[in-house]
């Protein structure tokens, strides 16, 4: 039960998210027992952003919270590919990307509680 939230300022087109959430989906199985079965993402972008007192460089905030928890050599792998990702597609440097994990003791879905 991955969730990813992309915060950026760039603009980004329809098919950039597509691509973006698709990427994202492909490296999640970073984390050992983790998938796209359940895996959501959310890409907000043209987000009023400031970082070094920057605000006209692309830059990005990715959170991601995870069911359970991984390693912390898992976790910088999928900060790598994460860093890839968004520069490929959103022209954003990894100097001006972010990636949080918070690890989630409770996760509910349709209902029930796993």
């Amino acid at each position: 039960m991955p969730f990813i939230q992309v915060k950026t300022n760039a603009k980004l087109s329809n098919e950039k998210k597509t691509i973006i959430k698709r990427r994202l989906s492909d490296c999640i199985s970073i984390i050992p027992g983790k998938s796209d079965r359940y895996l959501m993402i959310a890409v907000k972008d043209d987000l009023d952003m400031a970082f070094h007192r920057d605000s006209d460089t692309n830059m990005a905030m990715v959170e991601i919270k995870l069911f359970g928890g991984s390693t912390k050599d898992a976790y910088q792998k999928l900060t790598a590919a994460v860093c890839l990702i968004l520069n490929d597609e959103a022209d954003v440097s990894g100097d001006y990307c972010y990636v949080t994990f918070e690890e989630i003791q409770y996760w509910g879905h349709n209902g029930f509680m796993f």
